[in-house]
């Protein structure tokens, strides 16, 4: 497989970790957004988005987006799981994920930013002001979440959770941790979220997610 990633896109960072937990080798194919990479006419004209990540199959089929990727090397390699054993559990996973990738992480994107300086012509105090505002409000409600999780788990009479749900990293864990790492780049504050940061410095222990980290990139000083 090769995977087509930029150090620094939290939505590559994803589908790293997931490679990285199955033990899945691949290529590394560096697209430098920075440098507009991903709107080459090579690249652009095999994904259909022009985004990173793209993985190709060994089978040689292209296939964009972070979400669909990491759910497709499920499906083909089944274990370790990325998402639990029973529908409840798998859709409390795929919620906790979808609020990364599907609220917080759209509103700070780089082209989003980049819009914002841009065509609209705010400065970098207002970008950053932006960023900070929507990562921290869109981690707020993540632990809010966690938090309904843990009472009903113990409801249940389950253990607490480990991770973003279970003993075991799963899709969530995934969205979670890049996420975190361009909030830190962005100085945004962290405190005040216990249950989110127990699962991201759970995960950090963890050698998978170390060796997934951009600074473990090979494009990572480029």
């Amino acid at each position: 497989m090769k995977l087509y990633s930029y150090f620094r896109s939290s939505a590559s960072f994803r589908v790293r970790i997931a490679l990285q937990i199955k033990g899945l080798p691949y290529d590394y194919q560096a697209v430098h957004l920075l440098r507009g990479e991903h709107r080459d006419p090579a690249y652009a004209s095999m994904v259909g988005d022009a985004l990173v990540p793209a993985l190709v199959t060994d089978e040689g089929a292209v296939l964009p987006q972070s979400m669909a990727i990491m759910e497709y090397l499920e499906e083909l390699h089944p274990t370790p799981a990325l998402l639990p054993a029973t529908p409840l559990a798998r859709a409390r996973v795929r919620g906790l994920a979808q609020m990364v990738a599907c609220e917080i992480h759209p509103l700070n994107n780089p082209r989003v930013l980049k819009y914002l300086t841009g065509t609209l012509g705010a400065d970098e105090e207002a970008k950053t002001t932006w960023y900070r505002h929507w990562v921290r409000q869109g981690l707020e409600a993540f632990e809010r979440q966690l938090v309904l999780l843990a009472a009903e788990r113990q409801a249940a009479g389950d253990s607490p959770s480990v991770y973003c749900w279970g003993e075991s990293p799963t899709l969530a864990d995934c969205c979670l941790v890049p996420q975190i790492f361009n909030a830190r780049r962005f100085e945004v504050p962290l405190a005040g979220l216990p249950l989110t940061m127990a699962a991201f410095d759970a995960c950090m222990a963890l050698p998978a997610f170390q060796q997934a980290q951009p600074s473990a990139c090979p494009d990572h000083q480029i």
